[in-house]
């Protein structure tokens, strides 16, 4: 999903970025990687998501980071889905924005799979918050085994650095996700992994408990791919509900 002309035709990303030098998207994700699910048309999008650090990559741990964020889905068709929104992060300047267009998995057959392509971390400083991150995704049901996907992405290489400040701007995207019905439908699992040495490369895994229709809560871990940036390893809480502005 490196394509950035295919990607230069979605509105782009509100983005997670953090005050100690690291970004992450909102648009909707897996626990830290971007999916490729996209909101209904109508629906709101509300998160509140909080990364506790647990390491101390300079010496000494960073503070809590804290984001809130808005998505809407803005296509109302059956086959082909798209959303837009915003975040804002605490000391962050001043919010980024996101998009994502998608084709639902099935649209076309039983064999077809979810496609998206999007974008996210848009930023309003040049080489400064602008870490400008496209991507494109594929995913497919399995059966019982759950929902693979893969995709790639790339991003401003003047911000997705290494500890040495060289570029690693892109990376591949991979998730295994399942409901655990044996147990309840409420109860979602997930492992992503996104690729690369910069503050977005990480290794992700947690679960969902589903309180409502409407509402959820994700309990997760990040754990970051460069133990030499940070914030380094996180545990993270994010809080999601969806409402329809049409009442429905």
């Amino acid at each position: 999903m490196k394509m950035k002309k295919l990607a230069a035709a979605v509105i782009t990303t509100g983005t997670l970025v953090l005050s100690c030098g690291m970004a992450e998207a909102t648009p909707s994700t897996h626990i830290w990687s971007p999916s490729t699910d996209v909101q209904a048309y109508g629906v709101f999008h509300l998160t509140s998501d909080i990364y506790i650090p647990v390491d101390k990559p300079a010496g000494t741990r960073p503070g809590t980071i804290t984001n809130l964020g808005l998505t809407t889905g803005v296509l109302p068709f059956e086959k082909l889905n798209a959303e837009v929104g915003f975040d804002h992060i605490e000391g962050s300047y001043p919010f980024f924005l996101n998009a994502k267009v998608g084709i639902p998995e099935n649209a076309y057959g039983e064999f077809f799979p979810a496609l998206a392509i999007g974008g996210y971390s848009i930023g309003t400083k040049n080489d400064a918050t602008d870490y400008n991150i496209y991507y494109a995704k594929a995913a497919k049901t399995v059966g019982k085994l759950g929902r693979f996907s893969v995709g790639y992405y790339t991003g401003n290489d003047k911000l997705l650095v290494d500890e040495n400040g060289n570029p690693d701007e892109s990376g591949v995207l991979l998730c295994w996700e399942r409901t655990l019905s044996e147990i309840s439908e409420n109860l979602w699992v997930s492992v992503d992994y996104m690729g690369g040495d910069s503050n977005f490369g990480a290794l992700s895994y947690g679960f969902a408990w589903k309180f409502a229709p409407n509402t959820s809560v994700i309990f997760g871990y990040v754990d970051q791919n460069n133990d030499n940036l940070n914030p380094g390893d996180t545990f993270t809480v994010q809080a999601d509900i969806d409402f329809n502005v049409f009442g429905k």
